[in-house]
């Protein structure tokens, strides 16, 4: 059972099991990933992991929810550079291409958790699932201010674009992928404008 107030309580104890578990779920997998392995690398003890996570399962969500704050808050920082929506979806597509070309790079971690979780209901894919939200909105909020006329098909093509270059990083050279990644959105969103 997900426990809300496990994710609410702060401790350094609470925050290295979140973050050893965060970064051994990303490199291995969730799934087949044991609670022991996850208090040894984190130094704490068994009690000390089920006073903040009662169970696996909300340790992935905190997991989740942690990674989908952080992003939101980058991209928060973001727009305090910029007014402009353009440059603002070329910098969000191009801090993309960066994590894709950043060290032990693995895939999008929200879409490697949903395959893990098939259940739409289950609070993990949930998780997953408002994250996608919110960064579609933020696109499609950004596309309509930057004068793209079908802004609901442009969104639709970042996002897709935003997906498979997260799965390309992974499988093929991820500066390639970065550099098609970033040339394709031009080319997106000046189509979007009627100026391409």
């Amino acid at each position: 059972m997900i426990s809300p107030q496990a994710s609410a309580t702060a401790s350094p104890a609470r925050a290295r099991l979140l973050e050893t578990a965060s970064r051994i779920f990303y490199a291995d997998g969730i799934r087949h990933v044991a609670v022991d392995r996850i208090i040894t690398e984190a130094q704490v003890t068994r009690a000390t992991f089920y006073r903040y996570f009662p169970s696996k399962e909300d340790l992935v969500l905190a997991h989740v929810e942690q990674r989908d704050r952080q992003i939101r808050s980058a991209v928060t920082e973001a727009f305090r550079s910029s007014a402009d929506p353009e440059a603002l979806l070329i910098m969000m597509m191009a801090g993309i291409g960066a994590e894709i070309c950043g060290p032990g790079f693995r895939g999008c971690p929200f879409i490697n958790a949903a395959a893990e979780y098939h259940d739409p209901e289950h609070p993990v894919r949930r998780a997953v699932q408002a994250h996608r939200t919110w960064f579609r909105q933020t696109v499609l909020n950004l596309v309509t201010a930057a004068g793209c006329t079908d802004s609901e098909y442009t969104t639709s093509v970042l996002v897709l674009l935003r997906d498979g270059a997260m799965a390309g990083g992974d499988l093929d050279d991820p500066a390639m992928v970065r550099e098609h990644l970033m040339r394709t959105v031009s080319a997106v969103l000046a189509d979007g404008r009627g100026t391409g």
